[in-house]
């Protein structure tokens, strides 16, 4: 069973769900969670242009979900937290009819049992 959580908690993790409330985003993460990716493979991936992306990345990274790292004139992007992306996946599962195992998160227990 889930224990509650403060109000402090609950401000951080809205602000997180809050940062994946686009679809372009969503489809950032799933990228991200194959591994790194430069700005430019992300400007491709959503057909969006540079301004678009950056904002959305600045969004993700405020909310601590990407982190970057400049390398000469690129910036590279990582999870900062692959469970965000284990969740959608979760998501997809359950809205594909599937039991949804806890695994599936990361959590290692069965829904089942909840």
């Amino acid at each position: 069973m889930l224990d509650p959580i403060d109000y402090e908690t609950a401000v951080r993790q809205a602000a997180i769900f809050k940062a994946l409330g686009h679809p372009a985003r969503l489809q950032m993460v799933m990228a991200l969670a194959q591994g790194e990716r430069c700005v430019c493979a992300l400007v491709e991936l959503t057909g969006l242009g540079w301004s678009t992306v950056s904002r959305h990345l600045a969004v993700m990274k405020s909310a601590g979900i990407v982190a970057d790292e400049k390398r000469g004139m690129q910036v590279f992007y990582r999870l900062r937290r692959p469970c965000v992306a284990r969740f959608a996946a979760c998501l997809d599962a359950a809205d594909e009819g599937q039991d949804v195992v806890f695994s599936v998160c990361g959590c290692g227990e069965d829904a089942s049992a909840h």
